[in-house]
C-alpha cells in the first residue's frame, strides 16, 4: 500500500464522514492505492461508527492525548508514506497531491504551510496566527534551524520509515513540534507546501487549549536544547556579573543620581555564581544525554571545545580546589586587613571588596568539585 491517512479522532461525528471523503477522492484523483486510518481517542458521540460506515479503518487508542492517537494510528498504518490531518475539515484532503509528489520524489518530511496557502477568516483565532504561531516557530528556527515557516500546521506527510527512525515520545499537541525538531537534527530532506486552512465544521469547542498547549511546545524546545536553556543564559550571567565587577573593584561608579557600591558588587558576584550554576548544568544535560543515545545532531552539545575534549576528573578537581584557594588566599587578606587595625569596627565600604571576592571563589571551586564527581558518576562505564 503506498499511501496511509491517519486522522486523530475524539468526538468529531459532525465532520469524520467529510473528512474520509474528501481522502478517498484524492486516493482516486493521484491514482493511489490507499487507506484512511481513523485513531480514536475515546469518542462518544458515534464517530467510530460513522468511521467504519465510510469504509475507513477504526484503530482505538486508550492513551489520551493528540499525540498519542497519532503515535497509535502510524503503527498501525500500512502504507509506506503517512499523512496525518486533524478530523474537523479544516483540512483540504481532497488535495493531497502536492504532499504525494514530494514524498515520491524522496522527501522525508512534507509541511504543510498555511501562511503560504492561505487562512479563511475564523479558521485560525488571532492569538494564534499573531503571537503563538509565529513565536514557537521563531524559536525553532533559532534553537534548531528548523526549515519549517508553520511550526504547528497539523497537515503534514512523511514515510513511514522516517517515522520509525524518529522515536517519537510525546503525548500531547507537542508532537508536533517533536516531530520537526528530531527530523532537522536527523539532517533528514525536509520540505513544505502550501495549505489552505479553512474554518473548521464542528460546533463544539477546539480541544486545543491555548496557553497550555503552547507552553508544552516551549517546554519541549527548551528540554531538548541545553544550550539555550542553561548554556547561553549562563554565559550572559557570568560575563555581566564579571564585568560589573571590574568596574566597581576600583571604586564606586556614580550613573546620574544613582551610585553603585559594594551592595552592586554583591549582586554581580550572585550573577557569576548563577551563570556558572547554570553552565553546570548544561554540562550534566550533555553527558547524560550522550549516554543514554538522546544525543541527535548538536541540540546536546553545548560548546566545540566540550566535544573535542575528553573529560578528566583529575584536571577538574584540580581546577576547582584552585578557584577555593584562591578565595581562601582572598579570605587571609581580608582578615589581614581586618587585623591592622586591632580587629575594631569593620569598614565595610573597603573590607567587602575583599570578602565579596573571596566568597565567591570558594563557592566558585566548591561547585566545581562537586560537578566533577558528579560528571565522573554520569561517565561511569556500563554494560
Amino acid at each position: 500500500m503506498e499511501l496511509s491517512v491517519v486522522m486523530p479522532c475524539l468526538n468529531e461525528a459532525e465532520t469524520i464522514a467529510a473528512c474520509i471523503k474528501k481522502a478517498k477522492k484524492s486516493f482516486e484523483k493521484n491514482g493511489i492505492d490507499g487507506e484512511v486510518v481513523v485513531a480514536d481517542n475515546g469518542s462518544t458521540d458515534g464517530s467510530r461508527e460513522i468511521a467504519r460506515s465510510c469504509n475507513a479503518r477504526v484503530v482505538d487508542i486508550k492513551r489520551k492525548g493528540y499525540g498519542s492517537a497519532l503515535n497509535g494510528g502510524i503503527e498501525a498504518a500500512h502504507g509506506k508514506f503517512i499523512i496525518i490531518g486533524d478530523a474537523d475539515d479544516s483540512y483540504d484532503f481532497s488535495n493531497l497531491t502536492p504532499f504525494i509528489e514530494e514524498l515520491r520524489k524522496g522527501c522525508d518530511l512534507v509541511m504543510g504551510n498555511r501562511f503560504q496557502g492561505g487562512i479563511e477568516p475564523g479558521a485560525m483565532p488571532w492569538k494564534h496566527k499573531y503571537i503563538g504561531n509565529p513565536v514557537l516557530t521563531g524559536i525553532g528556527k533559532m534553537f534548531f534551524k528548523c526549515p519549517s515557516s508553520d511550526f504547528h500546521c497539523g497537515l503534514r506527510g512523511f514515510s513511514k520509515d522516517a517515522y520509525n527512525r524518529l522515536g517519537m515520545v510525546t503525548t500531547g499537541m507537542e508532537f508536533a513540534s517533536e516531530m520537526i525538531i528530531k527530523a532537522t537534527l536527523s539532517g533528514m530532506k525536509i520540505t513544505e507546501v502550501p495549505t489552505r486552512l479553512f474554518k473548521d465544521g464542528r460546533s463544539r469547542p477546539p480541544h486545543l487549549r491555548s496557553w497550555q498547549d503552547g507552553w508544552r511546545h516551549l517546554r519541549f524546545m527548551l528540554l531538548y536544547s541545553p544550550k539555550w536553556l542553561f548554556y547561553y543564559p549562563g554565559l550572559i550571567l557570568i560575563f555581566t556579573g564579571m564585568i560589573t565587577f571590574a568596574f566597581l573593584l576600583t571604586g564606586d561608579v556614580s550613573v546620574g543620581n544613582i551610585t553603585f557600591g559594594v551592595h552592586s558588587m554583591l549582586f554581580s558576584a550572585i550573577a557569576v555564581i548563577l551563570g556558572y550554576q547554570s553552565v553546570l548544568f548544561s554540562l550534566f544535560a550533555c553527558n547524560f544525554a550522550k549516554n543514554n543515545g538522546l544525543l541527535i545532531g548538536d541540540n546536546f552539545k553545548c560548546s566545540k571545545k566540550q566535544k573535542q575534549k575528553k573529560f578528566s576528573l583529575e584536571k577538574n578537581v584540580a581546577y576547582g580546589l584552585a578557584l577555593f584557594i584562591s578565595g581562601c588566599i582572598l579570605a587571609f587578606l581580608a582578615v589581614a586587613v581586618w587585623g591592622r587595625g586591632g580587629f575594631a569596627k569593620f569598614d565595610p565600604r573597603f573590607g567587602l571588596k575583599f570578602v565579596i571576592p573571596s566568597t565567591a571563589l570558594m563557592v566558585l571551586g566548591v561547585q566545581s568539585l562537586m560537578a566533577s564527581f558528579f560528571l565522573g558518576i554520569l561517565n561511569l562505564q556500563r554494560r
